[in-house]
């Protein structure tokens, strides 16, 4: 059973929410602007564009995105951009004054990544004959690409920080230890293991609108 029936989430209360935290995104992108926070200001900036995908991905590919799942994308970037600034009053952004927000945050982030490697790679084994995975396969495909995707994350984390120390410029992704780097990637793990587990309770329409246009490219091929 999937976690919004349990509870009794209907279709419209999650489009209300998701609404709310697009809005809330617009408020936090101001909010950047306002105290000339190059931080909050990108981090802001992309969270908009990530939580446009859903629409983008189901208007021009015809890939079905229900609310759930949008629900799912808008909260991952929501919960990121609010991190970097906090609330009114407080002297620091969640991700510095709460660990736990960051470690939320990766494993949900983390989730988003393998649920698009989950719905990719099932989607070619159900269109090719030739491809045959058992779920084994696939569920160590999904774990492996969720820490792969984290790496290169933290890499990027890295690079991004060393480069503004050098121009003089305040970061737009801080890298605090490697303490927390480690702990970015035990997160990551946790997010790429719960959507390998049950991927297949919540993305069985993605895969295969995935399987139909890969059919499809195949007949026009």
């Amino acid at each position: 059973m999937r976690i919004r029936d349990r509870f009794g989430i209907s279709e419209r209360t999650q489009v209300k929410v998701t609404r709310l935290m697009e809005l809330a995104l617009v408020g936090l992108l101001f909010v950047g602007v306002y105290e000339l926070n190059p931080g909050i200001v990108v981090n802001c900036a992309v969270g908009l564009l990530v939580v446009q995908l859903p629409a983008i991905v189901e208007r021009d590919y015809e890939v079905p995105m229900d609310a759930a799942l949008t629900l799912w994308i808008t909260t991952a970037a929501f919960l990121h951009a609010l991190g970097t600034v906090g609330l009114p009053g407080m002297e620091s952004s969640f991700y510095r004054t709460l660990p736990v927000w960051d470690d939320v945050t990766h494993a949900l982030s983390a989730s988003v990544v393998a649920a698009v490697a989950y719905a990719t790679v099932r989607a070619f084994d159900e269109h090719s004959e030739s491809i045959s995975l058992p779920r084994k396969v696939t569920f160590a495909y999904v774990l492996a690409f969720t820490m792969a995707f984290g790496v290169a994350w933290e890499v990027l984390e890295y690079a991004i920080t060393l480069a503004t120390g050098v121009v003089g410029v305040d970061t737009v992704l801080t890298q605090y230890s490697v303490e927390d780097t480690l702990g970015d990637l035990v997160w990551n793990t946790v997010g790429g293991l719960l959507v390998a587990l049950w991927g297949h309770l919540y993305l069985t329409d993605v895969v295969g609108a995935l399987r139909e246009r890969l059919a499809t490219n195949s007949r026009e091929a």
